[in-house]
């Protein structure tokens, strides 16, 4: 994560997507921090941000976010758990990540 103090930077490690987490392109917002995501493994969630993030970073459409599918519901339900910046975008499309 990076914090940014008085004349410091602190750089942060692009997260690499696990294997119970996808890749998402966000389609739209549909309100009280919900989004509509399409995600890697071709399905379409409806994800949230969880209450300890929420105000940490700001979604928007057409935003690259890493998503965590729930264990209930796992291919229609999902938490926001990144946002990607463009730089990290550029990062994982080196790495051979595919982007929907």
């Amino acid at each position: 994560m990076s914090f940014q103090k008085k004349n410091q930077n602190v750089e942060y490690s692009t997260p690499m997507p696990r294997p119970d987490e996808v890749i998402g392109s966000v389609r739209r917002a549909l309100g009280a921090s919900k989004f509509e995501v399409a995600c890697s493994d071709e399905n379409i969630r409806v994800c949230s941000i969880p209450g300890r993030l929420k105000r940490r970073f700001w979604v928007k459409e057409g935003d690259v976010v890493l998503v965590k599918p729930w264990v209930v519901q796992s291919n229609e339900r999902g938490d926001i758990t990144w946002r990607y910046s463009i730089m990290d975008k550029e990062k994982l499309k080196g790495r051979g990540i595919k982007i929907p």
